[in-house]
């Protein structure tokens, strides 16, 4: 057999596990608002975290690139696709912790997350999806147009938005008065 027939399928049942036990954790599977959407640009909105694609897509964009360059370091003899599948595991991991009650409580104290609730299942799956299309493009573009690229989405998004993966992370491990003020400023 392929290691991509074997490695496809083992990516779609992680997936279909992060489905399941995001509705075990009581995770709505689309918008509570009954409708799908393409894209949510309102940062406010309630719908963010909820339809297909918005603005922390680009984060788990960014995810995919990281992890497909930690694990060409740390497994630079494992195919591809098993690296892929690692890095799904590791997103699928993430997806599931992130909508725990106390990552929630904990994103609810920042400055953007106040009225977060989690992902809709839709979304957390998508966000995955998002991972996959970074790992790919890391997996494809020559390294400093990867590099280019992540300095891209990391300094549109937090310019247009005022927040990104990196400003996410560092309100996460510790709160900075001077970010969450900046940030409460955002469209409001």
């Amino acid at each position: 057999m392929t290691a991509a027939r074997i490695t496809l399928p083992v990516i779609v049942g992680m997936m279909m596990a992060q489905a399941l036990v995001l509705h075990l954790l009581g995770r709505v599977w689309i918008c509570s608002c009954g409708t799908i959407r393409f894209w949510v640009g309102d940062i406010w909105s309630s719908e963010l975290s909820q339809q297909l694609f918005d603005w922390y897509t680009p984060s788990h964009v960014v995810h995919g690139i990281l992890f497909y360059g930690l694990l060409r370091l740390v497994l630079p003899r494992a195919p591809v696709l098993v690296r892929l599948a690692i890095a799904v595991a590791i997103e699928v991991s993430w997806e599931i912790a992130e909508n725990s009650p106390w990552v929630i409580e904990a994103y609810r104290q920042q400055a953007l997350a106040a009225g977060y609730t989690g992902d809709s299942i839709l979304n957390s799956l998508f966000d995955t999806v998002a991972m996959m299309t970074g790992f790919t493009l890391a997996r494809w573009l020559p390294w400093k147009a990867t590099v280019v690229l992540v300095l891209v989405l990391e300094i549109a998004v937090g310019a247009l938005v005022r927040d990104n993966l990196t400003l996410n992370i560092l309100n996460f491990v510790h709160r900075f008065p001077a970010i969450e003020a900046w940030q409460k400023g955002a469209g409001r």
